[in-house]
């Protein structure tokens, strides 16, 4: 199956697609074009899909002269290069290499597994366990990776525990299992890492649990596997099954166990279990996608679970973790345009999984958790007016604070029911602005980035022109807002007195709805309605305001215009001195 990582309404079923059948299993994307490759248990098929042209090739090697049967692990293992877009690796007891996306097959490898005769009888055992499918192959290749550094180092790990090694494209081959210090004879290499800073590195995870061995093995190579070094350490609970090297920094590595995920960033000096959002579930993949910096979990049980930008660990060393506060790095955040109808019919009993955040997120350590006094959160801009007050994350660890890149809604005038238009959120222009965090005594700044979406195609003069609407649309209801305030105070001084509260409440009619309530739909939109669903409807498009919305807004200005007019000549006589009102000011604020 492939589906999206965000979807309208949440990613739902109907967003997911499937590139294969059987007990499928490896499923890897070509690196440049819209072609899928999947297989099947014992890469009975092995498929190539072009999703464009929705065109199903299968693409699995066939036994061809001179070699003996093909042995596929039930999980045949799959690769790509990062060298050769089109170049595809798979594995029987044998590598085989094609250069053109499976159409031609080369093997380029003798058998690399231990050739035990007495763990292939496939119509009896398959040599592991009573199985009258005759279905499992043991001696088989069960991972397989080329370095992104040199496309001629290969590496290549056996389910009866060989870890095979060429540096000349596949001539000649090195075992360089045979005696790794603590770990039992024939595990099986689950998973080998390729390191992406030294052609030479690699790690690779061994996994006995199929034989009782329920201990975790991990180890890492600087020399091509002449000698290896444990990284598994007392920390780790439960065996391992795959491991994943970060893209930037060496030393941060993480580790998918039985019983989670763990992460080091020291090289596997030391461990700690990862629990923000991830439980004790089995981790079966790691994959880390370069572009977003997102951890990828394929587990067991739980799904797909996607940590979203782990990049702040890569700042994380002994000096950070001596600070008070440290604001980790933040690249610019796209303020996302784009939307759609999430569509929920016939979906009421299944599951949706959670689209990523778009919010600009504040990220920061506290290396001890805020216990006592004050800890506030202010964005701010430039110049140090505050644009929004957010709850602060006082967390011992990686904190993340999530703002909107928008300002607090508008004060909207008091009126018997509702103005829903008025709940919108006006967003902020693009440029700089500053995280202020205040910790005791202790003032932290961190200046950061909200950038256009450019899907909208807007030019900075239709940006200038929506904002510019949207903001005097904005200053506008809270205008109307503080004159039905003052309105309504005047009428509670003087309701004894006729003259005065009359004309002021046929005012008020005009202004906002006065009958009715919240579940009565039928009463009529007033100055209020028509100003605060305009402003929506302006604030909340992707698209600069249209001539129809600004003639709109001509007429709400002029009736607005004529109300404050009307408005002033009603309370000549009103003493406001004696009414104690408040200032604008003071009652937008409050």
């Amino acid at each position: 199956w492939y589906g999206p990582s965000a979807a309208s309404g949440g990613i739902g079923a109907r967003e997911w697609n499937s590139v294969g059948g059987g007990d499928g299993f490896r499923v890897i994307r070509h690196p440049t074009k819209n072609i899928i490759y999947s297989e099947m248990q014992g890469a009975e098929n092995v498929w190539r899909y072009d999703v464009d042209n929705k065109l199903i090739k299968t693409i699995q090697p066939l036994p061809v002269k001179g070699y003996p049967k093909l042995r596929f692990n039930w999980n045949t293992p799959i690769a790509i290069s990062s060298h050769a877009p089109d170049r595809f690796y798979i594995g029987s007891q044998f590598l085989h290499k094609s250069e053109d996306m499976g159409d031609t097959w080369t093997i380029i490898s003798p058998d690399l597994t231990t050739n035990d005769k007495s763990k292939q009888e496939q119509d009896n055992s398959g040599g592991l366990s009573v199985d009258n499918s005759g279905a499992e192959n043991h001696t088989t290749i069960f991972t397989i990776a080329e370095s992104p550094l040199d496309e001629n180092v290969i590496w290549v790990g056996t389910d009866d525990g060989n870890v095979q090694v060429t540096t000349d494209g596949g001539k000649t081959w090195t075992n360089t299992s045979t005696d790794i210090a603590g770990l039992p004879k024939n595990t099986w290499a689950y998973h080998i890492e390729a390191s992406s800073f030294d052609k030479g590195t690699a790690y690779v995870v061994f996994e006995g649990h199929t034989t009782g061995d329920f201990k975790p093995y991990a180890y890492k190579t600087s020399d091509f596997g002449k000698t290896w070094k444990n990284i598994i350490t007392d920390e780790i609970v439960g065996f391992a099954r795959n491991i994943q090297e970060d893209y930037v920094n060496p030393n941060l590595l993480f580790l998918g166990t039985e019983f989670g995920l763990y992460i080091t960033l020291d090289g596997g000096l030391s461990w700690t279990k990862f629990t923000k959002n991830v439980p004790s579930v089995a981790v079966h993949y790691i994959e880390l996608h370069k572009k977003t910096n997102d951890l990828i979990l394929a587990t067991h049980g739980r799904g797909i679970i996607i940590i979203d930008d782990i990049s702040p660990l890569r700042e994380i060393t002994s000096e950070v973790l001596n600070e008070t506060l440290h604001f980790f790095k933040s690249k610019p955040t796209v303020m996302k345009d784009q939307s759609g109808f999430g569509g929920s019919f016939g979906t009421e009993t299944q599951f949706i999984g959670q689209n990523p955040s778009t919010a600009a997120q504040i990220k920061y350590l506290l290396p001890k958790r805020h216990t006592f006094g004050k800890m506030t959160l202010e964005i701010q801009d430039m110049d140090g007016k505050i644009i929004s007050t957010l709850g602060a994350g006082k967390s011992k660890g990686i904190n993340i604070v999530n703002w909107s890149y928008s300002i607090k809604q508008p004060k909207v005038a008091k009126g018997k029911t509702f103005s829903f238009g008025g709940f919108t959120s006006p967003r902020v222009k693009a440029g700089k602005y500053k995280a202020v965090i205040t910790k005791g005594k202790d003032v932290f700044e961190h200046v950061f980035e909200v950038v256009y979406d450019e899907h909208a195609g807007l030019t900075a003069a239709d940006r200038d022109l929506k904002h510019g609407t949207t903001m005097k649309m904005y200053n506008m209801i809270q205008d109307l807002a503080y004159l039905v305030y003052e309105l309504d105070a005047i009428l509670e001084a003087n309701a004894d007195n006729k003259k005065i509260a009359a004309p002021l409440n046929s005012l008020k009619e005009t202004l906002v709805i006065t009958t009715g309530d919240n579940y009565v739909g039928s009463a009529e939109p007033q100055l209020r309605e028509r100003m605060t669903d305009l402003f929506a409807k302006i604030a909340g498009s992707y698209d600069k305001p249209t001539s129809n919305e600004l003639d709109n807004l001509l007429i709400i200005e002029e009736r607005f215009e004529k109300a404050k007019t009307d408005f002033a000549k009603l309370i000549k006589k009103v003493k406001l001195d004696e009414l104690k009102l408040k200032t604008f000011d003071e009652f937008i604020n409050e």
